[in-house]
């Protein structure tokens, strides 16, 4: 019997895991530049990004369970960044302001992280998300004896959040290399992932919306 090509053995036959020879399909934080306007910000450790609604469970007398189930808030975005004071810049400094604390901030500003797993920005693949219109809500340093290295960690909110392809209006969601069958597409959705629209939920036709099996 002939052994399988290893560079064809693509899908993995019970999961439909990419098993593709010579490459490497991990998301890696070596391919993610962190932009404010057109400058990269240099020496970030972590940053760290959370996305969070509230669901409301919708309940009745002489049901036991749930009969249905709704978002009852709009999405919050928030997220935490860690960075060397490197290049004799303080955090904010980092991303573009000219203020040293948090009472200074009078205008929000937008964060672009560029994926370039896929490819680089002069090729259109590249995945870009804006976080938009950020406040910075916390600054924190220490100076110690035993570390002299200096780090900045900042907290901040923001009031949206998008990502596309290349060109803004391109949806990043393509189901990757496995283009994956029978996924719920929605219009309205789409338009809000892309940053058409701060949501979808405000959209009409939600019962005809599709559904997931």
């Amino acid at each position: 019997m002939t052994a399988p090509n290893p560079a064809t053995q693509s899908p993995y036959p019970t999961t439909g895991s990419t098993l593709t020879a010579n490459s490497t399909n991990v998301s890696l934080s070596t391919m993610i530049v962190i932009k404010v306007g057109d400058n990269a910000v240099g020496a970030v450790q972590r940053l760290n990004i959370d996305e969070r609604r509230s669901i409301k469970m919708i309940n009745e007398v002489g049901t036991d369970g749930h009969i249905d189930s709704a978002p009852d808030k709009s999405t919050d975005i928030s997220g935490t960044c860690e960075r060397i004071r490197f290049d004799r810049m303080r955090v904010s400094e980092a991303f573009g302001r000219g203020f040293l604390h948090v009472k200074s901030q009078r205008v929000p500003f937008d964060i672009h992280i560029i994926d370039t797993m896929n490819g680089g920005e002069e090729s259109g693949s590249a995945v870009v998300t804006v976080i938009r219109d950020v406040w910075i809500s916390q600054i924190s340093y220490g100076y110690q004896a035993e570390n002299w290295i200096i780090s900045d960690s900042m907290t901040w909110v923001a009031e949206d959040i998008f990502s596309f392809v290349a060109s803004p209006g391109k949806s990043a969601a393509q189901q990757g290399l496995r283009g994956l069958t029978n996924v719920p597409w929605d219009v309205y959705e789409v338009a809000a992932d892309v940053g058409a629209r701060r949501g979808a939920m405000d959209a009409p036709g939600i019962l005809s919306a599709p559904q997931s099996a």
